[in-house]
């Protein structure tokens, strides 16, 4: 069953702020989830900042339970867990 991603901007300043939701099934998680603006434009590749966190979402999905992924955490932190997050990001970004 494939996960629903909803992507919520809550700031729009520096960084930006997200509420993020996976629902699978009946449950659900919830995340906060900020996004520098430098990191944006270095990793957007031309794509709106939901996309780019809904394109995230998808990559720590394919490595990890909705659960485990941290409630509060800043894009840039996922390349110390995932060294690969970087490159395997666009095509991620190219599933939309």
């Amino acid at each position: 069953m494939s996960a629903q991603i909803s992507v919520t901007r809550v700031d729009g300043g520096d960084p930006l702020a997200f509420d993020v939701c996976v629902r699978e099934g009946k449950s659900e998680t919830r995340h906060h989830v900020t996004l520098s603006q430098r990191d944006f434009a270095r990793l957007s590749g031309g794509a709106a900042a939901e996309e780019l966190l809904e394109a995230a979402f998808r990559f720590l999905l394919d490595r990890e339970p909705k659960e485990s992924i941290l409630a509060r955490f800043d894009v840039s932190v996922i390349s110390r867990y995932f060294p690969e997050f970087e490159d395997k990001l666009a095509s991620y970004l190219d599933r939309r």
